[in-house]
């Protein structure tokens, strides 16, 4: 199986890293569907941790493609970018797309995946 995630380091700040992942996703057509402060959501249950965002972001076109394939893509939409910080380095990591259809090998959407896969992380690439 290919490797799950695409992590790369990178000089930027943390929020400069979460900026540029909202814009090339935008650049790129995908929409920005939410961002999670886990950061936030864990500190005001009482824990704490260093920076964590998750940005989802979604195509509708390549969404609906894989979605009229199998429903249950679905558990694995929309696509996740995380920024985060970890020993004083900050950090952008994506589930790789193209796995999506070694998880669901008869929906046969491996084109499109792969499709999903390069524009993801040119995004993740283009952001650090």
């Amino acid at each position: 199986m290919e490797r799950f995630d695409y992590t790369v380091k990178t000089s930027k700040s943390f929020d400069e890293a979460v900026a540029s992942v909202e814009a090339k996703s935008k650049e790129k057509g995908f929409g920005v569907l939410h961002i999670h402060d886990v950061k936030a959501t864990l500190a005001s249950k009482g824990f704490d941790r260093e920076q964590l965002k998750i940005i989802e972001i979604c195509n509708a076109k390549y969404a609906s493609a894989v979605l009229s394939k199998d429903i249950k893509i679905s558990l694995m939409l929309p696509c996740p970018i995380s920024v985060y910080v970890e020993g004083g380095k900050t950090y952008i990591s994506t589930l790789r797309p193209k796995v999506i259809s070694d998880f669901y090998p008869q929906a046969d959407i491996k084109e499109i995946a792969e499709e999903v896969d390069r524009i993801v992380l040119s995004i993740v690439d283009e952001s650090k």
